[in-house]
């Protein structure tokens, strides 16, 4: 009997063999894994308008930040050059007789001629005498100036029978405020002193300064010839390179603020300019009095180079120098005391 073969066909529909489920394969995929696609999915269009008004809003953001930025550089610059003309300055805190015993009067120059008012102290020599010191105050300070300390000196000048003035500059008054204007009026006000002393029957007057009462002095020198000699402590003159070197050390950041623009919004407070200073002059200018020069080797205020410069340029035979090694700005009284009034006393001697 024969065998019935099936075809491998049989029993199956006409339709060839039934389809398995599975992952269907695109173009590029391989046997048996689905097939990527050929690029990144598209994203969504943005439409262009869209896109102007995104960049129009940061452009005004990053204009907006800048204004800021230039504002608040700008108001620095304002700040530190209001600071300048108007300094902080502690009110009188004692008097002659309080500090010392010595008997003194009070004094007042009317303001004039665009010239503010001074108020100071005339304290009289214990015997009738022509010969007068006025002291000249020190920047951020008043008359009593208290790390020299003044008083100190005052009475030590006292005693050696000389009358003593000590006054504030207008931006020292409590009573009539005026701003610093780096010696340029208060070198006015300082004339005005000595033409009160010699009202008050002074013959000899020798300016003693400290700082920029010392650059004062020295402007002041210009102006009259009512000076006999001038001791200079610490000679402070307020030109480009002084005030760079003192605006750095209250910044960490080089050449900010800048020098430059600070003197420029300087007279929008002062009513005159840092140019208005004869910086040049003061350094080079032969005076005709006797002038003693005292500074410290360590001035982080005023470079000693200031007072080798002026002495340089000095002619008179009684004029001198006496640079201290290690000396610090104003301190030379206070560290060097016995020598510093030897000197003094010397020079003072010497004029008669």
């Amino acid at each position: 009997m024969r065998s019935k073969v099936m075809h491998p066909d049989a029993g199956m529909p006409s339709g060839g063999p039934a389809a398995l489920p599975g992952p269907a394969l695109l173009p590029g995929g391989g046997p048996g894994l689905p097939a990527l696609p050929d690029g990144p999915p598209v994203q969504p269009r943005v439409p262009a308008a869209g896109r102007r008004s995104r960049l129009k809003l940061a452009a005004a953001a990053i204009a907006c930040l800048a204004a800021l930025a230039l504002l608040a550089f700008t108001a620095v610059h304002v700040y530190v050059a209001w600071r300048l003309a108007y300094p902080s300055v502690a009110p009188l805190a004692s008097d002659p007789a309080q500090a010392k015993g010595l008997a003194y009067s009070d004094f007042r120059i009317p303001a004039s001629g665009g010239v503010p008012a001074v108020n100071g102290w005339y304290i009289p020599a214990p015997a009738e005498s022509s010969r007068t010191i006025v002291f000249s105050h020190g920047y951020g300070t008043n008359r009593e100036e208290p790390w020299v300390p003044m008083y100190d000196l005052a009475e030590a000048m006292h005693l050696l029978e000389y009358n003593v003035i000590l006054f504030d500059y207008g931006y020292a008054s409590a009573e009539d405020r005026a701003p610093a204007t780096g010696g340029v009026k208060e070198s006015r006000q300082l004339v005005r002193v000595i033409e009160y002393a010699k009202e008050a029957g002074a013959g000899d007057i020798i300016v003693w300064g400290f700082s920029m009462g010392a650059g004062t002095a020295l402007q002041a020198a210009f102006l009259t010839d009512g000076i006999a000699a001038m001791v200079l402590d610490s000679t402070f003159i307020p030109d480009a390179d002084t005030l760079a070197l003192n605006l750095a050390q209250f910044s960490p950041v080089d050449g900010f603020p800048s020098p430059a623009l600070v003197g420029a919004f300087f007279p929008l407070w002062a009513g005159t300019g840092l140019a208005g200073i004869p910086a040049d002059r003061i350094k080079s200018a032969a005076y005709d009095m006797p002038i003693l020069l005292i500074h410290g080797t360590e001035d982080a205020k005023a470079p000693y180079a200031i007072a080798e410069t002026i002495a340089a340029s000095q002619v008179h035979p009684l004029s001198a120098a006496w640079i201290v090694p290690g000396g610090q700005h104003e301190m030379m009284f206070r560290t060097h005391t016995d020598e510093y009034m030897r000197r003094v006393t010397a020079f003072l001697a010497g004029i008669g």
